[in-house]
């Protein structure tokens, strides 16, 4: 073969050797591109994890405080229901000091009867009774007369007398006692009332205790899916280091051969430049602009390699995600629920409360106290308690109620609860378990309580 031909295959070797040299990298190039781009759909699904995370953090901290809050109103609902026992116990023991009261009022009754009873033997003639008339007619002459009329009006005056200490004694007792039998008997019902209502509260921590479980449950789910999806991000970036590697692995190779093949081209040229110079300067010259484009290429596609970044699209931050809350419109509801809006988040249920300037002023209502001191912020006076309320307007159907409307809800009793409906299915009140809030009334707690009763103030 002449010098000319192996000059040919030697070149032609070269442009091989090349063109395999930086084929590979760039087919691994795009496996990278393709890759990153898996990378960017994972990295977006873990910047949604964490933001679904915080959320539930969010409504976990407002599950805590409202626990918090309940076992709060337990505890003072306890404490009230021992002070009640306590009270019932010396109401009783006042009972049982009346009852010896009415034993010792019961023997100066008897004790007066015996008087009267001496009093009217005195003027028995023949062992029988005498009647005052009977004494004054049968006397024998004026003088008895006179005797008789004095002796009957002093027996009269000292009966009369002991019978009005017999009539105010008799009425002092059954005054003392219809006081008493009333204390106790409204004690017993504040008992029942008391007990009602911290089984009401227990439910409602069951419920918050139980919804908190979910969002544990939900949160601790979302951690694995995002443990999972950083798991898979971190095995995709080791597959691009690992092509990347590899990629520099083969263009050290490609181009230690490429050396190899230079040197052997320059051996070749060297040996042979006298007897074919020109046809040899010709050859280096073919050669030497073949490599240049060579190389031109290779320097272009090793750069695309090494910045796969310019291959693929910018990736953007995943959106955040806001969750709206509808508050209810005050446009429409009056005055008696713009009131109580100061009192979200700094009141106390109190049994009892809301009905002096002290409760008042310290956010202490029960349910029936805040409705009507609401209500009177509008210039409406209401009753304070939640029988009483059922008449203080018409009932409408619970599919027409409206803002402003009372709806109540069967807690430990029927109708043990009221509050006043703000619209969107929600109602403001004072739960025992928050103090004034706005509560949903149709999901939860207080839907499977609402009995459907709506009354219209006005």
């Amino acid at each position: 073969m002449s010098l000319k031909k192996k000059l040919i295959v030697l070149n032609t070797t070269i442009m091989l050797g090349l063109g395999s040299a930086f084929a590979i990298p760039s087919v691994k190039a795009e496996s990278i591109t393709d890759i990153q781009s898996q990378r960017t759909g994972i990295q977006s699904d873990i910047s949604e994890a964490e933001q679904v995370i915080q959320q539930l953090k969010k409504e976990q901290s407002k599950m805590n405080a409202q626990i918090a809050q309940i076992e709060s109103a337990m505890k003072e609902n306890d404490q009230k229901i021992k002070d009640t026992k306590q009270e019932i116990k010396d109401t009783e023991k006042d009972i049982e000091s009346l009852k010896k009261e009415i034993k010792a009022l019961e023997e100066r009754i008897a004790k007066r009867e015996e008087v009267l009873k001496e009093r009217a033997l005195s003027f028995q003639e023949s062992g029988g009774d005498v009647e005052y008339l009977e004494v004054v007619l049968g006397s024998k002459s004026f003088g008895e007369f006179v005797n008789r009329v004095g002796a009957v009006a002093t027996i009269v005056e000292a009966d009369q007398q002991i019978l009005s200490e017999q009539e105010a004694d008799k009425a002092d007792l059954e005054k003392k006692q219809a006081t008493v039998e009333k204390k106790l008997q409204s004690l017993k019902d504040m008992e029942v009332e008391l007990k009602g209502m911290q089984s009401q509260i227990e439910d409602q921590k069951a419920e918050t205790v139980n919804m908190k479980a979910k969002i544990e449950k939900k949160e601790s789910e979302t951690e694995a899916l995002k443990q999972s999806l950083e798991n898979k991000d971190a095995g995709l970036e080791a597959q691009i280091a690992s092509i990347r590697e590899n990629i520099k692995k083969e263009e050290e190779r490609k181009a230690s051969e490429k050396a190899d093949l230079d040197r052997a081209a320059e051996e070749v040229n060297s040996s042979n430049a006298s007897s074919e110079g020109s046809s040899s300067s010709s050859s280096e010259e073919s050669s030497s602009s073949s490599k240049g484009e060579a190389s031109a290429k290779s320097s272009s596609k090793a750069e695309s390699s090494s910045n796969p970044s310019k291959n693929s699209s910018a990736v953007k931050p995943a959106a955040s995600k806001t969750e709206t809350s509808s508050k209810p419109s005050s446009a429409n509801t009056g005055s008696a629920i713009t009131a109580g809006y100061k009192y979200i988040g700094n009141s106390t249920y109190k049994f009892g409360g809301g009905r002096t300037a002290y409760d008042i002023a310290n956010g202490l209502f029960d349910c029936s106290g805040f409705v009507a001191w609401a209500y009177k912020q509008a210039g409406v006076n209401l009753p304070a308690s939640t029988d009483a309320l059922k008449g203080a307007g018409r009932q409408v159907s619970s599919s027409q109620k409206q803002p402003g409307d009372l709806v109540f809800f069967n807690t430990y009793k029927t109708d043990g609860h009221v509050g006043i409906y703000v619209g969107g299915g929600k109602f403001i009140g004072s739960q025992s378990s928050t103090g004034v809030a706005i509560a949903n009334m149709d999901s939860g707690y207080w839907a499977s309580k609402f009995n459907g009763r709506v009354v219209r103030v006005n």
